[in-house]
């Protein structure tokens, strides 16, 4: 299963104290790389978060946002965080005294300022287990989503690269037969200009510049190399997981042997199939990119 990068997925759930919602992006990376917005009250998750996104995904710039609206019924009573509340006043404390010291008048901390910091006042009604538990299991539906996704997605381009690769194959096909007429012009061209210069020709040397105008040209060995990439290729995608690095290192290979082939063409069909295989390379590398 050839898996892309790119993928989005939102779930939500209702719960006894509310909404929770997950968000998942992703789109193309080297490696995995995860970040994450969580509400205050779900520091906590952080960890299990991202070992379970770890677990689940291979490669990817990821973020995620999970969101908690809580119900009105459950927001009546509230809890407060004193050792969060202590520390923040003695940071207020230390800052008026800075300013103290630089004759700046600061204002003073409010109670309401206090309150309405992150963290410091907590539902009492809320089963913070519970919750957790329910956002864990919301994120991993999301995952499925976004798998799934992935998966459609990474078919769409696994199916672009084989109509690439197929029209590879049919160039090498063509480069093939058309050689022994590469190789029969030249020995006219060749036949002719040396008539020009002399009426007798010397068959032996007209031999001899065919032989060595044939080994300019063989390309044999490139065209096998770029057919047992091709194969590589299909292997590969057949294979399915993390296969985006094999991939982009077989599009390294096949673009230096089209480049090989381009440097010995000496006729205007060889030059146009290698610059059609160029092409086609390019466009697979760009569709690899995005494969996981």
């Amino acid at each position: 299963m050839t898996l892309s990068m790119t993928a989005f997925a939102r779930n939500d759930q209702e719960t006894p104290w509310g909404s929770l919602i997950w968000e998942l992006r992703s789109v193309n990376h080297r490696y995995l790389e995860v970040s994450l917005r969580l509400p205050e009250d779900l520091r906590g998750l952080e960890t299990p978060v991202r070992d379970l996104i770890g677990k689940r995904l291979g490669r990817g710039k990821v973020d995620g946002i999970l969101r908690f609206q809580a119900r009105d019924a459950v927001t009546g009573e509230f809890a407060q965080d004193e050792t969060l509340v202590t520390r923040l006043m003695a940071v207020a404390r230390k800052t008026e005294s800075i300013g103290t010291q630089h004759s700046v008048v600061l204002s003073p901390l409010r109670v309401i300022d206090l309150l309405r910091w992150p963290g410091v006042l907590k539902s009492t009604g809320v089963d913070m287990d519970a919750l957790m538990a329910a956002a864990m299991a919301l994120l991993g539906r999301a995952l499925d989503e976004m798998l799934e996704t992935r998966r459609r997605e990474g078919e769409r381009l696994a199916e672009t690269i084989h109509q690439r690769v197929d029209g590879m194959e049919a160039i090498t096909v063509s480069v093939r037969a058309v050689l022994p007429e590469v190789l029969q012009a030249f020995r006219q061209r060749l036949e002719t200009r040396l008539a020009e210069v002399r009426k007798d020709l010397d068959p032996a040397r007209v031999e001899q510049e065919i032989v060595l105008f044939a080994q300019k040209i063989d390309v044999d060995e490139e065209l096998d190399r770029l057919n047992a990439h091709i194969a590589e290729v299909r292997r590969v995608l057949k294979q399915g997981g993390q296969i985006g690095r094999r991939l982009d290192f077989l599009m390294q290979e096949l673009n230096r042997e089209a480049n090989t082939l381009g440097s010995k063409a000496a006729d205007l069909r060889l030059t146009n199939a290698a610059v059609d295989l160029k092409v086609l390379i390019e466009q697979m590398r760009e569709q690899v990119q995005n494969i996981e």
